[in-house]
């Protein structure tokens, strides 16, 4: 499985924020990926006052995605966008896949809500304004399970477990993960997860900075099973494309069958 991550730097502008993820789908498909892997808030990540109206499942975010997994042949995850929520004062943070007919996959709602006070540095309260999902979601890609999640769910190794155990050999992790925390802790969280769920792990993160005043780590990586970073994006919006080896994680699952050995103890 051939796969690309699509490392974008979405703004207060929405239309040029869509244009911006098309282009690099475009050039996924034409890189001949199998799935393509869009960040956290591909559709806007800007001021709280301008934020695009929620939409539901089926409105216009994901139609958009849904044709241009149709037109392309190709597997989407949309990132994530802001679902229409469950009351007047909270949308939900959900993520779609797509199938390469354009069919809705699968869809997940972030469950762990980014609530974070680090003075001087980081002051976000995601659960003012977002509600927190319920499902853990996997789903069949071309015969091949993943699971789904989305950014600050990577601290919550329990998350992840429950996909390896329902099967996944895939992790998703679209993010918009912030510099300062990045740069210490995206790619010990996502090896670690990769590691000890014996898993491959694509993470496609936002980049650069976001009015008003935020800053995105980047730095979208594939890690194979083994916890070896096999593909990594530089700064600033582009491409990383990785093939995924199922030979290689089978092996491994063998040699050092840690999902097979685990105990569940009171």
């Amino acid at each position: 499985m051939r796969v690309a991550l699509c490392q974008v730097n979405s703004r207060h502008d929405r239309e040029a924020n869509l244009a911006a993820a098309r282009e690099l789908l475009d050039r996924a498909a034409a890189a001949g990926a199998d799935l393509a892997v869009l960040p956290e808030y591909v559709d806007y990540l800007g001021p709280t006052d301008g934020e695009p109206k929620p939409e539901p499942v089926d409105g216009s975010f994901g139609q958009f995605f849904a044709s241009a997994a149709r037109d392309l042949r190709m597997w989407v995850l949309a990132g994530s966008f802001h679902e229409t929520g469950p009351d007047d004062d909270h949308t939900y943070n959900t993520s779609l896949l797509f199938d390469r007919s354009g069919a809705l996959a699968a869809s997940y709602r972030k469950i762990h809500l980014f609530d974070v006070e680090i003075p001087g540095r980081v002051s976000y309260q995601e659960s003012r304004t977002v509600a927190p999902g319920e499902e853990v979601v996997t789903a069949d890609v071309d015969g091949v399970t993943v699971g789904l999640s989305i950014c600050y769910d990577l601290r919550f190794p329990e998350l992840y477990r429950r996909l390896a155990v329902s099967g996944a050999k895939v992790l998703l992790v679209p993010a918009a993960f912030t510099a300062h925390t990045g740069r210490d802790h995206w790619e010990v969280l996502l090896r670690a997860r990769a590691i000890e769920n014996q898993c491959y792990v694509l993470a496609a993160g936002q980049t650069g900075s976001h009015e008003p005043g935020r800053l995105s780590y980047g730095r979208s990586m594939v890690v194979d099973p083994w916890g070896t970073v096999i593909a990594q994006a530089p700064d600033g919006v582009g491409l990383v494309v990785a093939d995924l080896d199922f030979a290689r994680l089978e092996r491994i699952r063998q040699e050092i069958p840690s999902l097979a050995n685990r105990r569940l103890v009171a």
